[in-house]
């Protein structure tokens, strides 16, 4: 049995607001190693690009109201929220609200 794949990343897709607060990066790579859950990638995320976390969580860790968190295809808030357990080769995607009047 293969342990290559332990070793592949967890992609973060971050919405273009998003992306400004990080070189314009739409997308970040975070070693799958010692992380086990949604709330996890968002730690490693807030070490490596606190501005960007400060846009998804607000000051108490909780994700911000108006952004929808997905792994793969499924929004957490349908899963277990921020444990929602994650994987090599997972997707993360990150999508603030839009809305317009």
């Amino acid at each position: 049995m293969s342990v290559a794949s332990d070793h592949r990343p967890i992609t973060v897709m971050l919405s273009g607001a998003l992306s400004d607060y990080c070189g314009s990066a739409r997308e970040l790579a975070i070693a799958a190693d010692g992380v086990a859950t949604v709330r996890d990638a968002l730690g490693r995320v807030a070490m490596s690009h606190p501005a960007v976390y400060r846009g998804i969580c607000d000051e108490t860790g909780a994700v911000r109201q108006h952004v929808g968190v997905f792994v793969n295809e499924s929004h957490i808030r349908d899963r277990d929220g921020l444990e929602t357990p994650l994987g090599p080769n997972d997707t993360l995607t990150i999508l603030p609200a839009v809305s317009g009047g």
